[in-house]
């Protein structure tokens, strides 16, 4: 655990004033969308000032213009190198001046400058109980492995794998006919409200990390 997510106590904005939230996507923008629904009520307490992407021409950079909000996109092929792309990004980003980066399906790892600037203010969710079943293929592993029960996280993001602190989870029951595709979109539907609680909850509350555990006050 780095030192800093050990002793610093991390909060919410001003009363009167919204957190900024940064939305990172690389695809149809389906968490995106729950976050922006959300937002839509003042009483949330967090407003979404920029949407940004690895790729161009996807659904997720569409809903953001349509709702008015900036979007941006940084793809790992405009730079030298993925050293580069990671600093480009880490600018972009700090530009907007966020409270809270998520991670709203983007596929691409982040790198240490990124990770560094926004250390305990990145979120992001996977399609499984971590630690079980970390990486790109959480359903279809616990299928695979033949549990009976498997769910979704929200964490925050660290260097490692799905290895970071954990903020939320939620159970999901594994049906006897599922089949992967089954099975992740049942994960999806808890993902995206489990996002956007947690999200309202770091907007809006005042809390610290001790020994991987969040404490809220």
């Amino acid at each position: 655990m780095p030192e800093l997510l050990a002793a610093t106590r991390l909060g919410r904005p001003p009363q009167d004033t919204a957190a900024r939230l940064v939305v990172l996507v690389s695809g149809s923008g389906s968490l995106l969308q729950a976050l922006m629904d959300a937002c839509a009520d003042t009483a949330y307490g967090a407003k979404i000032i920029a949407v940004g992407s690895d790729r161009q021409n996807i659904s997720g950079l569409d809903r953001a213009v349509a709702a008015g909000i900036p979007p941006f996109v940084q793809a790992v092929s405009d730079h030298p190198s993925r050293a580069d792309w990671d600093r480009a990004l880490t600018a972009e980003v700090a530009g907007y001046e966020p409270d809270l980066v998520i991670s709203a399906g983007f596929m691409k790892l982040l790198g240490p400058n990124f990770l560094d600037r926004f250390e305990g203010r990145i979120i992001n969710t996977h399609p499984a109980l971590l630690p079980s079943f970390p990486g790109m293929h959480g359903p279809r592993d616990a299928l695979r492995y033949g549990v009976k029960i498997t769910g979704a996280t929200v964490f925050l993001v660290d260097a490692g794998v799905d290895s970071g602190v954990i903020l939320d989870q939620r159970a999901v029951p594994v049906e006897e006919d599922d089949t992967v595709q089954t099975l992740h979109e049942r994960i999806k539907i808890v993902e995206r409200e489990m996002l956007v609680a947690i999200t309202h909850q770091l907007a809006t509350r005042t809390w610290r990390i001790v020994d991987r555990k969040v404490l809220w006050t």
